[in-house]
């Protein structure tokens, strides 16, 4: 009887783990898309904050595939949520991108220290707020 508590017990939290795994697995490509989305437009002369916001959307509609079919999918995922999300998640970077350019001067440096400072916060809010687990 122990033994069978146990299991049942370890499972969340095993589960928990590998979605985990799968997060930053989706983040490490979520993550090089963006930035290289960002640094490709900056090599093409746009401006880094206009480069940030196009870079931004096409990462979006990126990390939605991701995210929705690789990490959270035993979850119903809300489209509207998401997109308001990634809303706050690009004030949250563009606010993050304008301090640190203070304090580098690089564009394509400043860019990729706000994606990584403020992808912290992502997973947070898409298991909380978007992709509820058993809300089906």
């Amino acid at each position: 009887m122990l033994q069978k508590i146990s299991k049942i017990g370890a499972a969340p939290h095993w589960a928990r783990i590998r979605e985990l795994v799968r997060f930053y697995q989706a983040a490490a490509l979520n993550t090089a898309f963006g930035i290289g989305a960002y640094l490709l437009l900056v090599a093409l002369g746009m401006n880094m904050y206009l480069a940030q916001a196009t870079a931004h959307v096409m990462g979006m509609a990126f990390n939605y595939v991701t995210y929705s079919r690789h990490v959270f999918r035993g979850s119903s995922p809300a489209k509207l949520r998401f997109v308001l999300s990634y809303g706050g998640h690009y004030l949250l970077g563009l606010g993050a991108l304008a301090g640190i350019a203070q304090f580098i001067a690089n564009p394509y440096v400043a860019g990729i220290a706000a994606a990584v400072a403020v992808s912290v916060v992502n997973y947070f809010v898409l298991r909380h707020l978007v992709f509820q687990v058993g809300s089906r």
